[in-house]
């Protein structure tokens, strides 16, 4: 009988067995013919029967179940990253999603929104808090700095608005609605969103209706048409780009549609803070819908 690894997956598990120090992990650390863990050492660690992990090496007995992956990975000490390359091969579709809520984002992307001098641009949670921005949607769209991070929540600040009761802006709520929940869904925040759902259930009656739809829309990317209160109308063209290695993360980008939109969004970044009415800035931006958005405009 073979031992060699003949399989992707066989191959991938050698290799994340060789890395680690057996020492570290509490196991003899005398002579050994290779590298790393024996896989005795990794059916251990994972609590599962050596010859079943022999026979995952060498392409034999079938798919391993989600549950024996997972304590793979935790034996091996695999990252997420690692942990899906684990299931890509084992099982052909990456794990359930595991959400990690973190405040706070790499300096790096917080640059990247700093380049983007004339296109507002925000960094915003699964669960619809921002947590990063540029000047340029501080000046057009909201200036997040005026709230504390606890209060910086786009569905929040759209339905706490009387003006979202008005029959004019159900297609815009119920795409709202809509995304958030793909959102949340997708990136396993279920839990994380109970409190906020029941707070906007009780704040706004077309919330309520709309979260009990289970509507899911089409998103992509698509137009903004707003209404400035200090730089009138503005078209800003949008799209919504994933953040590698933090899956909790989405990045909205709003670039002006004309060279006069853009003029416009220099103007308004131009202008001196203090003269700017927080309550009368555009609406808070509503990501990803090429119908709905059309017609958001501030009141």
């Amino acid at each position: 009988m073979t031992t060699t690894s003949k399989t992707p997956l066989g191959t991938y598990l050698k290799a994340c067995r060789s890395r680690l120090d057996p020492a570290t992990l509490g196991f003899a650390s005398g002579r050994r013919r290779t590298p790393g863990l024996r896989r005795e050492e990794v059916a251990q660690l994972a609590h599962i029967s050596s010859t079943w992990y022999t026979w995952l090496e060498q392409g034999r007995g079938g798919a391993p179940s989600v549950a024996v992956l997972n304590r793979i990975a935790t034996g091996l000490m695999l990252t997420e990253p690692e942990r899906a390359h684990l299931f890509m091969l084992a099982r052909g579709h990456l794990p359930d999603v595991r959400f990690s809520a973190e405040a706070s984002i790499a300096p790096r992307l917080q640059r990247l929104l700093d380049t983007l001098e004339c296109s507002p641009a925000l960094i915003r949670t699964a669960t619809w808090d921002v947590v990063a921005w540029n000047r340029a949607a501080a000046a057009v769209l909201h200036d997040y700095s005026l709230q504390p991070p606890s209060e910086r929540n786009i569905l929040r600040q759209i339905f706490s608005r009387t003006r979202v009761d008005m029959p004019d802006d159900e297609s815009i709520a119920r795409f709202v609605v809509g995304a958030f929940r793909a959102d949340v869904t997708r990136a396993g925040a279920d839990a994380e969103i109970v409190q906020l759902v029941d707070e906007l259930s009780q704040l706004s009656p077309v919330f309520a209706a709309l979260w009990q739809d289970n509507d899911i829309p089409d998103t992509g990317g698509g137009t903004k048409r707003l209404h400035h209160h200090a730089g009138g109308p503005l078209e800003l063209e949008y799209c919504g780009f994933a953040v590698d290695g933090r899956p909790d993360l989405r990045m909205i980008v709003y670039n002006p549609a004309t060279p006069a939109d853009a003029a416009r969004v220099r103007e308004l970044m131009a202008r001196d803070p203090s003269d700017t009415d927080s309550n009368g800035q555009a609406d808070p931006p509503v990501p990803e819908s090429a119908s709905a958005a059309d017609s958001v405009a501030s009141r």
